[in-house]
This record gives structure tokens, C-alpha cells and sequence, in this order.
């Protein structure tokens, strides 16, 4: 009988390789290997308030953001050919987490900027607290900046990329939680007995839960309030259906013939 529970799972695509001809283990470094280099930036973004360089809250709190991604890759990024599930489910949920929050701070730059160019203000500098320009002069750079504004084509140039960008990202989430979820199986299904499966909900055993291989301490915490979130996606779905499942079964045919 089905659960209701099996119902309510969100149904999220699994890439079964990274752009149809790499490896998914591959396709995880390469994009854990970008993001380290992408963040490296915020330590550089950091450096520039020796300079006396203004950041926005928003562009402070990201480069804090990244430091903290950064940490995160160097403990994880060794242990993602090791297959360890807690490294790589952490990583999946870092790289998720940090491209939704990417998202976000990226659609409120480009609002801030558009809005600034509409406005004629330069949203790199703080407001100045010194007399007004004069009126004409006001008036002069006003409509300079707010012509791109209105209809200039690397304004929408720069929108497409964005939108790409924010695409290309989400697919590469996919790709990372892919990966994690076949390590976590293939786990599973080597160091958990099969009498233990859970046959509730169909998912298989939690490696995190509590008396399980991977459940003691703060480790074990954290790997159970993340599989938590997303269960049916963590330990749900046929082992079958694993890339890692599929070459074990063609070695142990080939081995009997």
C-alpha cells in the first residue's frame, strides 16, 4: 500500500550524468572546483575596506557568506571521491543553499542597479552629505545614466546572462544532490541490511539515524536534519536506478557467465 507521505515528496529531476557525458562524481568536483574559485573573490572583496572602499550591507554580508562557503568546500571537496555521505549530502546542501542566496542578492543588485541608473545616482558611493549639484548639471546626469536604462541593448544582454547563470546553477545543484543521494545509497546498501529497510514509506535506511553506521555525534546530528528535509529524494527511489547499481550488476553478470 502506498503512503499518503509518498504523495506529498517532491518530485525533483536526477541527472544521471553531467551534461550527458561525464561522470556525476566528475561533474561534483568540477562544480564544487568553480564554486571554491568563484567565492575566492569575497576574501579579495573583503580586502578592499583597507582601501577605503564602500561595500553595501548586501555586498558585506555576501563576501562574510563566502568565506563560509569556502571553509565548507576545503573540508568537503577532499572526501567527494571517498564517497562519504555526510561530506557530499553537506556539500549538496551548501551548493543549494548558497545558489538560492546567490540568486537573491543577484537579483537585488542588478534591482539596485537599474534603479540607480533610472535615477541618475551612483549606487557604488555612498549618499553624500555635501551641497546638491546644481540644476542643470543634475538634470545633465540624470538623463546620461538613465538612458542605458531605457533601452539599451547590453542592458538586456546583461539580464540574459543572468537569467542563464541562475539556470545553469540550478542544474548544477541537481547534479550535486545526485551525486549524494547515489552515495548515500550505495552506503546503505553495502554497510545496512536489507531486513532493516524502512517499508513504510518504501525509503531505505537512514545511514544517520540514531545506532546507525553514520547516527553518533555532531556529524550524525547534522546528517539526520538533512535528510530529513527531502527524505523521499535522500533514501527514496529504486537502487536500481543508480549508475553505481547498474555497473555492479553488469560486473556480477559477466562474473557468472
Amino acid at each position: 500500500m502506498i503512503s499518503r507521505s509518498s504523495y506529498l515528496r517532491p518530485k525533483l529531476p536526477r541527472p544521471r550524468s553531467f551534461f550527458g557525458f561525464l561522470s556525476l562524481e566528475t561533474g561534483t568536483e568540477l562544480i564544487a572546483l568553480s564554486l571554491l574559485f568563484n567565492k575566492a573573490t569575497g576574501i579579495y572583496g573583503l580586502l578592499t575596506l583597507v582601501t577605503g572602499y564602500w561595500l553595501s550591507a548586501l555586498q558585506f554580508t555576501n563576501f562574510l557568506i563566502s568565506i563560509g562557503v569556502i571553509v565548507t568546500l576545503a573540508f568537503c571537496i577532499p572526501q567527494i571521491r571517498k564517497q562519504s555521505p555526510f561530506h557530499n549530502l553537506l556539500l549538496a546542501w551548501v551548493y543549494t543553499v548558497d545558489a538560492l542566496v546567490s540568486a537573491v542578492y543577484t537579483a537585488a543588485f542588478a534591482t539596485s542597479w537599474y534603479l540607480a541608473l533610472a535615477n541618475g545616482a551612483d549606487w557604488t558611493k555612498p549618499p553624500s552629505t555635501s551641497s546638491p549639484e546644481p540644476a542643470m548639471i543634475a538634470i545633465e546626469r540624470r538623463d546620461a545614466m538613465a538612458a542605458p536604462a531605457q533601452g539599451d541593448p547590453d542592458v538586456a544582454f546583461s539580464m540574459v546572462l543572468i537569467v542563464g547563470f541562475t539556470l545553469l546553477r540550478l542544474y548544477f545543484s541537481l547534479v550535486v544532490m545526485a551525486y549524494a543521494r547515489a552515495v548515500i545509497l550505495r552506503f546503505v546498501d553495502e554497510r545496512i541490511p536489507e531486513s532493516e529497510e524502512d517499508d513504510e514509506d518504501g525509503a531505505a535506511p537512514n545511514p544517520f539515524a540514531e545506532g546507525a553506521p553514520l547516527g553518533e555525534g555532531w556529524q550524525g546530528k547534522s546528517g539526520r536534519f538533512m535528510v530529513s528535509v527531502g527524505k523521499g529524494f535522500w533514501l527514496g527511489g529504486r537502487k536500481e536506478d543508480e549508475e553505481w547499481a547498474r555497473g555492479v550488476r553488469s560486473k556480477f553478470r559477466s562474473s557468472r557467465e
